[in-house]
C-alpha cells in the first residue's frame, strides 16, 4: 500500500469521526425541538428492535415541540415507552394517533449539565482522531521497509498530522457553536 493511500484512508476515517460527533451533538437537547433528539430510540417492536425513524414521521411543527405520527397504529404505544425509559427526561403524549412530546424549558444546571456531555463527546471525537493518526503512522513505519525513502516517509507524517490538527480544529468548532446553541436561552 502506498503512503498516499494510507493518507487518504486516515483522511476518511477522520472525516466519519467527525460526522459521527456532528451527528451525536445533534442528538443532544438545546432550547429548541429537533427529530433527532429522538430519531434514534430503540423501539421493541415486531418481534425485533427498531429505530423511531424507521416507524415514523418525525417533525417539529413549533420551536419546542417534536411530533411523531407512525406509519402503524400499533407501534403508537412501543414508541411512547421507548421515549419514556430512554434518558431524554421527555414526556410523550399520545394524541389520537401521533405523539406530542413539549420540550419544556432548560434550567441553567440541565444546560451545563448538556456542555459537559457534549464536551465528553468531543474529546472522544478527538480520541478518535488520533488513534487514526496513530494508526496511519504505524501503517507508514511499516511500508517504508519496503523501498520508501526516508524524506517521502517524514513528508507522509507530516501530512496525517496536519489531517490530525485539522480534523481536532473542526471538531472543536462543532463544538464552540454546540455550546453557544445549549447556552442561549
Amino acid at each position: 500500500m502506498a503512503l498516499d493511500d494510507i493518507l487518504l484512508e486516515a483522511e476518511e476515517k477522520m472525516m466519519k469521526t467527525e460526522e459521527v460527533v456532528q451527528h451525536e451533538f445533534a442528538g443532544v437537547r438545546t432550547g429548541k425541538a429537533s427529530g433527532a433528539l429522538v430519531e434514534n430510540i430503540q423501539v421493541e417492536v415486531y418481534g425485533s428492535t427498531m429505530r423511531i425513524r424507521e416507524l415514523a414521521g418525525i417533525t417539529t411543527p413549533e420551536s419546542r415541540m417534536i411530533l411523531i405520527q407512525p406509519w402503524d397504529a400499533t407501534t403508537l404505544h412501543p414508541i411512547e415507552k421507548a421515549i419514556q425509559k430512554s434518558n431524554l427526561g421527555l414526556n410523550p403524549a399520545v394524541d389520537k394517533k401521533v405523539i406530542r412530546i413539549v420540550l419544556p424549558e432548560l434550567s441553567q444546571e440541565r444546560r451545563v449539565e448538556f456542555t459537559k456531555i457534549v464536551r465528553k463527546m468531543a474529546e472522544d471525537g478527538r480520541v478518535a482522531i488520533r488513534h487514526v493518526r496513530r494508526d496511519a503512522l504505524e501503517h507508514m513505519k511499516k511500508e517504508s521497509k519496503h523501498g520508501v525513502t526516508e524524506e517521502e516517509l517524514e513528508h507522509a507524517e507530516k501530512e496525517v498530522q496536519k489531517l490530525t490538527d485539522q480534523y481536532i480544529a473542526k471538531i472543536d468548532a462543532h463544538l464552540v457553536h454546540k455550546e453557544k446553541e445549549i447556552m442561549t436561552v
